[in-house]
């Protein structure tokens, strides 16, 4: 495993160094950089998929990446509130405090 210190590795590197390996060369090294599809859109369905499955602990981190990704606020709140309707209220509700306090601490 390479000494960069990435999400993966700061997160569970430590107690699964295989996993985090895995999470940074084929999830966000392979499956993310396919050419099918721009980051940003598949930012757009891996948060519309967390909330939908009510994903919790990963949703912080990819409703940040998103943001990064291009995703503006509006359109990850609009995205929650269209989900409410397919996923359920619940996890539309629980996915909004996550959302304005992903917004408070990138600033966006």
């Amino acid at each position: 495993m390479a000494d960069i210190p990435t999400a993966a590795r700061e997160s569970f590197g430590d107690i699964a160094p295989a996993l985090a390996e895995y999470t940074d060369t084929v999830l966000f090294g392979d499956v993310w950089r396919r050419a099918g599809l721009s980051p940003r859109d598949r930012s757009l369905i891996t948060v519309a998929s967390l909330v939908s499955l009510y994903r919790i602990n990963e949703l912080p981190f990819h409703v940040k990446k998103a943001l990064e990704n291009g995703v503006s606020r509006d359109e990850l709140v609009e995205l929650v509130t269209h989900l409410a309707f397919y996923s359920g209220w619940p996890t539309a509700n629980t996915a909004l405090p996550i959302l304005r306090r992903a917004f408070e601490e990138t600033g966006k």
